[in-house]
């Protein structure tokens, strides 16, 4: 028998701090119920002190996942504890995550404190994490710069606290395989009490190292890897669940251990996490990329068609790329859209909610042949983002774009309950559009980010354009999507400003 390898997602809590990636409390359950059919075994809900709508939406999470363990993150502060563990009460099975600087430069630069007040406020905080839950996971932040001894007499320290999980993060992704794996092992075999727990690895990709990393510490005896959907998170990322998972699936001769996820949804919810916080993948991406297991040379093409294994080290339908699927169209029923939707992990909560999300799905048929499920999911980010606090609405939009002549676009805006109109012009049809608009609301943001994607395939697809405003520090994304790309422009950009009129700030878990 092969020992558990625990799949710790942290998309909602890490993945989420990547500039621009909130995600509301609907689309963090979304995607939790995502990661809970995906099996994944620990979903890091989020940070419930940073604020009010974090603690509702791990709340949320908390209330709905029945079959993995819900986490929330805590700094090693009684408050934070406290709130992790109200937030958790609804799950079926819950876990606090508390962390503390253990580097020489962030203890003295940032916490200000010695090594011996950081392993008292290390130990207090797990022995107040227990009040709630057995299941405490402790993480000495920035461990890949911390000195080994220190790292062993606080998590002895915390082991004899009643922490359950040990948790060895790269903080800075400054660490290298062979260095990183070794030190896991030395960690390990260092600590008197470190049988009576996990041993836990949670990798930056700052050099591109963290899949390398995690899986390095896992041949040296790490039995949980912490991960996100897409290698999201700030900065440069986290090491990303599929291409760990499948890392150990395919080279099982290597690894001896196993993953209790179900792979076959991986490409399912590597496309929602994509959608929801606008963030495409690139095509070559490992494992989800959409030239992941796609051919062009003809020797390539040649050994494929004689014998797949020339070529393919795993099978695209392992990951599903190639699952059955049910392609909707104008003549499909509510049952089927809405079987669909639940297929895709949404669950209506009323009668109206299903129709308004079939009237719009019958608007798209009419304007493309086929549905996919890209489109589906872009259907539901749009309901979404429109259930939210509107304080601008876009009413009517008309664009002129010919050749030779200046492009010209005439917006009416709706702020309030009062609608206004104006004219512009661009370099573009996007361009005059989004300064008709800007012209109305006079935000005063800078337009950090402006990218399309086309969500399906064909001339009739729809294009999700995602736009990334900075206003005072505050960097939010939005997202629009529709068969005319001026149109989705134009939502990507209202729904963006629609955000940062939401005044609620999230604090940083780490300042």
């Amino acid at each position: 028998m092969k020992d558990k390898l625990i799949i710790f997602d942290t998309t909602l809590r890490d993945g989420e701090q990547s500039p621009g990636a909130s995600m509301t409390r609907d689309e963090k359950v979304r995607i939790a119920r995502a990661l809970e059919k995906l099996k994944v075994d620990v979903i890091e809900a989020g940070f419930p002190a940073a604020s009010e709508g974090d603690f509702a939406a791990v709340q949320a999470v908390a209330e709905t996942v029945k079959d993995s363990t819900v986490c929330g993150l805590a700094r090693a502060l009684d408050r934070d504890i406290d709130r992790a563990g109200e937030a958790l009460k609804p799950a079926a099975s819950s876990r606090i995550h508390t962390f503390i600087a253990t580097s020489p430069i962030h203890m003295q630069m940032k916490l200000k404190m010695s090594p011996e007040q950081v392993i008292e406020y290390a130990v207090k905080a797990v022995k107040r994490a227990r009040r709630y839950t057995d299941n405490v996971e402790f993480s000495p932040e920035d461990a890949g710069r911390s000195e080994e001894d220190f790292l062993c007499r606080i998590l002895e320290a915390v082991i004899d606290a009643g922490a359950t999980t040990l948790n060895i993060p790269d903080t800075v992704g400054y660490s290298i395989p062979a260095d990183f794996g070794a030190m896991i092992g030395n960690l390990m075999q260092r600590i008197p009490n470190a049988d009576k727990a996990v041993f836990s690895v949670h990798c930056h990709n700052d050099l591109g190292l963290a899949v390398a990393n995690s899986l390095s510490a896992v041949m040296n005896g790490a039995r949980q890897v912490e991960c996100t959907i897409n290698g999201l998170g700030e900065r440069a990322g986290n090491a990303a669940l599929e291409e760990v998972v499948m890392a150990v699936k395919t080279r099982h001769d290597i690894f001896s251990c196993d993953t209790g996820i179900d792979t076959r949804e991986i490409v399912t919810c590597s496309k929602l996490i994509s959608s929801i916080t606008g963030f495409p993948v690139q095509p070559n991406k490992a494992i989800v990329g959409a030239n992941a297991f796609a051919h062009e040379s003809g020797i390539h093409q040649d050994g494929v068609l004689k014998h797949r294994e020339t070529y393919e080290i795993m099978r695209a339908e392992d990951v599903g790329w190639t699952a059955n699927r049910m392609v909707l169209g104008k003549h499909s029923g509510r049952n089927a859209f809405k079987s669909r939707m639940t297929e895709l992990g949404f669950e209506f909560h009323s009668e109206s909610e299903l129709n308004d999300a079939f009237f719009r799905f019958k608007q798209l048929a009419d304007k493309k042949h086929e549905i996919f499920d890209e489109d589906l999911q872009a259907l539901i980010s749009e309901v979404n983002s429109e259930t939210e606090e509107e304080h601008y609405k876009l009413v009517a939009l008309k664009v002129c774009s010919e050749t030779g002549e200046t492009p010209s676009a005439t917006v009416t805006v709706e702020v309030g309950e009062a609608e206004f109109t104006a004219d512009s012009e661009g370099s573009g049809a996007v361009d005059a559009a989004l300064k008709a608009i800007e012209s109305i609301v006079k935000s005063g943001v800078t337009l950090e980010l402006y990218s399309v994607n086309s969500i399906s395939t064909g001339t009739d697809a729809q294009g999700e354009v995602t736009v990334r405003l900075e206003k005072g520090g505050r960097v939010v994304n939005g997202l629009g999507a529709d068969t005319d790309i001026v149109i989705a422009s134009a939502k990507a950009y209202i729904h963006a400003l629609n955000k940062l009129e939401d005044k609620g700030e999230k604090k940083h878990p780490q300042v």
